[in-house]
């Protein structure tokens, strides 16, 4: 296993913090080179961190609009958590699946009930889960985990099926990590939860989970076993929000380091109330919303081409502000307990959730999602939400308020009505204005890695970023899905898409 320290060095941390320049010209010189779509280094960061100018700020949340829009366009993409068991052997003070939790109501469902909850999220439009189980494993063990990967990608209702099963389980040895490739997920997903050791040790008070280093080090056991795309993040109000950034993006610098890829995804949760944990209800370190919108600013910046997720912790008023500034994958219509998507008496969920929105109603949101406000609107707010404009102003005062939408919203809404697939090849190669240019082949000799293929998409794999942009690619010319000219992408940070 890695080091702790060369991982994470809190000293490091708080000493580029401390140090980092605070005037104007130094934080829009970072902004400036952020513009380069090459990330940010931890120093660059900082400066940003510690920036509180309203007018830089402004200049912030507008450069992360830019690069959001640059790379990903109008594309998001919707997945669902599929939680299979609520057992646990840790003590996590701020989880409601927590051992010694007198009030939750354990449950681990059988296989027939899992193929259940996959069917009515395929009937609901999902292609994509992630699979969620607390960190024991009953009726046979980790054997449990493998079986239901396989039911959920052999159940199908009418032509529909999930195409991708991503997972966030305990940490797993390197045999098991084999399995789970030879199962062939798609993403490995473990939270260190707060990098700050103290706050560690005093929040995860007994069980496997108590042990950092040996959490610290899972992704990197993850992709030394083969596993690709791996996801990490904090949860946010542990610890000093400020610290945890340059944590984690110290933990995806390792991972580059070691294995030549950074992580696939960043997830940004924040603590939110769960059954039988008095910790959660009043959080140290809690982020107001105005921090919040920042940090993920700050985050786009920083991994331009690592994908960020936003959680059902957030109400749908801060996600669809998010969306603007970097957020790229949401998950829709959420149940957080075992058996939610099928039963209604719930069971205990491990947190309570703020945003159950279908994916019905979510699709709209994605597809239009510029009719956020305008980035330059969040500057200076410290814990107020946007709301979209009343039925009773003008319809000039809402579009002085709201985004147009976007070239590619009419396509898209037309084609969902024809029931077709959308998504990054639909989005690569029949746009309106697609049409009416040479859409060639790309140069093979643009193409580096495996992946030749810039747009398929199957359950193996739903990196649809352009060729010589595969993960572990060290840079290289590339056609941008989202771009019609060619770019030089930056080395380093090439995850691929989201």
């Amino acid at each position: 296993m890695t080091p702790t320290i060369e991982i994470i060095d809190a000293a490091e941390i708080w000493r580029s913090l401390e140090s980092a320049p605070r005037g104007k010209t130094a934080a829009r010189e970072v902004l400036a080179a952020a513009r380069d779509l090459h990330g940010l280094s931890t120093e660059q960061t900082a400066t940003l961190i510690r920036a509180t100018d309203p007018e830089v700020e402004a200049e912030l949340f507008e450069t992360a609009r830019s690069v959001k829009e640059t790379i990903y366009g109008s594309r998001l993409v919707l997945f669902a958590p599929l939680y299979i068991s609520n057992y646990c052997s840790n003590e996590c003070s701020y989880c409601a699946f927590r051992k010694g939790n007198a009030e939750a109501r354990r449950r681990a469902l059988m296989q027939e009930e899992i193929a259940g909850e996959v069917k009515a999220l395929v009937e609901k439009g999902h292609k994509r889960v992630l699979m969620v189980s607390g960190e024991a494993y009953p009726n046979g063990g980790f054997e449990y985990i493998l079986d239901s990967i396989r039911t959920i990608y052999g159940t199908r209702s009418g032509n529909g099926e999930i195409r991708r099963v991503n997972v966030n389980l305990a940490p797993c040895t390197l045999e098991q990590f084999r399995q789970l490739k030879q199962a062939e997920i798609g993403t490995y997903q473990i939270f260190q939860e707060t990098y700050h050791r103290p706050t560690y040790e005093s929040a995860h008070l007994a069980g496997p989970k108590r042990d950092y280093e040996y959490r610290l080090g899972t992704p990197h056991r993850a992709m030394a076993a083969g596993i690709d795309d791996i996801g990490i993040g904090p949860l946010l109000g542990l610890y000093d929000w400020r610290f945890e950034i340059l944590a984690v993006l110290g933990h995806a610098q390792s991972l580059e380091r070691e294995h030549g890829c950074g992580p696939h995804t960043i997830s940004v949760p924040r603590i939110e109330p769960a059954a039988g944990s008095e910790f959660s209800l009043k959080p140290e370190h809690a982020v107001s919303d105005h921090d919040f919108l920042k940090l993920i600013a700050i985050l786009r910046l920083a991994v331009p081409y690592t994908g960020m997720i936003m959680s059902t912790r957030e109400s749908a008023a801060i996600r669809r502000q998010t969306f603007e500034l970097g957020i790229s994958q949401i998950s829709a219509g959420s149940r957080c307990d075992p058996g939610g998507y099928t039963e209604s008496e719930s069971q205990t969920a491990q947190f309570i959730a703020r945003s159950t929105r279908s994916s019905a109603t979510s699709r709209p949101w994605a597809i239009r999602h510029r009719s956020a406000p305008p980035a330059t609107a969040l500057a200076g707010r410290a814990a107020t939400s946007w709301t979209s404009p009343s039925p009773a102003k003008s319809s000039a005062t809402a579009n002085r308020t709201r985004f147009q939408p976007s070239r590619s919203t009419w396509t898209i809404s037309r084609h969902r009505q024809l029931g077709m697939r959308v998504g990054s090849w639909w989005q690569h190669n029949w746009r309106p204005w697609n049409r009416f240019r040479d859409r060639s082949p790309p140069d093979s000799s643009t193409e580096s890695g495996p992946e030749k293929e810039t747009c398929s998409f199957d359950r193996h794999s739903h990196r649809t970023g352009p060729p010589g942009h595969a993960r572990g690619t060290r840079g290289g010319t590339a056609r941008h899905p989202h771009t019609a000219r060619a770019r030089e992408l930056p080395l380093g940070w090439a995850t691929g898409a989201p």
